[in-house]
């Protein structure tokens, strides 16, 4: 008897995908310039600033969230320009990499992973070296489970001549963002993770201040020029080929997004975060964030337990696909996502998967613990 057989999606990306989402795809091929095209590319940039929350364009790139964040450095840095990085997990260390390979002057404000950077710093480095062009960092650090200030970082980038430019790949529609509110430059998401769709799929979005730039950078670009993604924009169609299916898609998923209410979308994954993290403390487990946010709950293997093989055993027994470390983390934490498609049940589901392979492997877990905290936490918030 297979008691373990129907599969759950639980990773930080990609996610799960609303059935009536995943139909949108099924529907007959379209054009990309036809009218009919053109009008859901209108609808869907138009929702997507409500998401974002400006009033500036968001461009819509046919790639994965690293796609996006080098059309973000591609048009606003030039070669030998210095740029400010955070790094504190796998995609800080990406904006360093990336900006590595282009010949920027990296100045690193590295941080221990599982913590949050300080915006003082920020401000410190910043009078240190006050030919920062750009300051590149992170809404929600996915590698370790960490949300960062956004809105002080950007307070204190505004009291110099530099850009921020935000990481929101993972964060977007979990953790708040206010884009023109913060006074933030460039934002950059991904359609995989809270935008609840395959991947295939991008955005970034550029403030006045940040527009200024683009056209200046030196930086070699020909399919990521946004000057191009500009032009196009305002002629309501695309510089190239789209990916017409996922955008059709992606309209379907905005509708859903925007009648729950973004805000509601953010608190939903609030009140997940929250019962997934009172449920692993309650099986006797450690937080591995010191600043844990709302797209998922890092949590430190116990000693003694072999966190490949838990995570492997987690997977193939009882079908809930759960995320391991990355990095030097590997072996070391494991990563429950409550993102995008997420709900109530999804957390009951994973922390009791969570409580059954850990009695599994030896440890000493009481069956239902973790559970009932969580319900307990989502009872209230219902």
């Amino acid at each position: 008897m297979v008691l373990f057989g129907k599969r759950y999606l639980m990773a930080p990306g990609p996610t799960a995908v609303p059935e009536d989402v995943l139909l949108e795809a099924a529907r007959p091929i379209m054009h990309h310039r036809t009218p009919d095209f053109s009008g859901i590319l209108w609808a869907v940039s138009n929702d997507l600033k409500k998401i974002f929350k400006t009033e500036q364009p968001v461009y819509i790139l046919a790639s994965s969230g690293t796609g996006a964040m080098e059309f973000a450095l591609v048009n606003t840095c030039s070669v030998g320009d210095k740029v400010l990085i955070v790094v504190g997990g796998k995609f800080g260390e990406r904006w360093f990499e990336m900006a590595r390979a282009y010949g920027l002057d990296t100045v690193v404000y590295e941080i221990e992973w599982g913590s949050a950077p300080l915006p003082e710093e920020i401000d410190r480095y910043l009078k240190e070296h006050p030919d920062i062009k750009a300051v590149f960092t992170t809404l929600f650090e996915t590698s370790t489970g960490t949300v960062y200030d956004i809105e002080a970082i950007a307070r204190c980038v505004q009291e110099s001549n530099a850009i921020l430019v935000v990481d929101a790949v993972s964060g977007m529609a979990a953790c708040d963002l206010q884009m023109d509110n913060w006074g933030v430059d460039v934002v950059v998401a991904s359609s995989q993770k809270a935008f609840m769709l395959p991947p295939g799929l991008s955005f970034v979005a550029f403030s006045e201040k940040a527009s200024k730039l683009v056209g200046k950078s030196d930086l070699p670009s020909y399919y990521f020029s946004a000057l191009d993604y500009k032009k196009a924009y305002f002629s309501n169609t695309t510089p190239y080929t789209p990916a017409v299916s996922l955008i059709v898609q992606l309209r379907k998923a905005l509708s859903v997004m925007l009648e729950e209410g973004i805000d509601n979308v953010i608190r939903r994954h609030a009140l997940l975060a929250e019962a997934t993290r009172m449920g692993v403390k309650a099986i006797g487990l450690e937080l591995f964030s010191s600043n844990p946010g709302n797209v998922c709950t890092a949590v430190k293997i116990p000693t003694g337990i072999d966190g490949v093989k838990l995570l492997s055993r987690i997977r193939d027994v009882y079908k809930v696909t759960i995320s391991g470390g990355q990095g030097k983390l590997k072996g070391k934490i494991l990563r429950i996502a409550h993102l995008g498609y997420a709900y109530a049940f999804d957390v009951v589901i994973a922390i009791s998967a969570l409580e059954m392979a850990l009695k599994d492997e030896g440890y000493p877990v009481e069956l239902g613990r973790g559970v009932g905290a969580a319900e307990l936490i989502l009872r209230e918030g219902k």
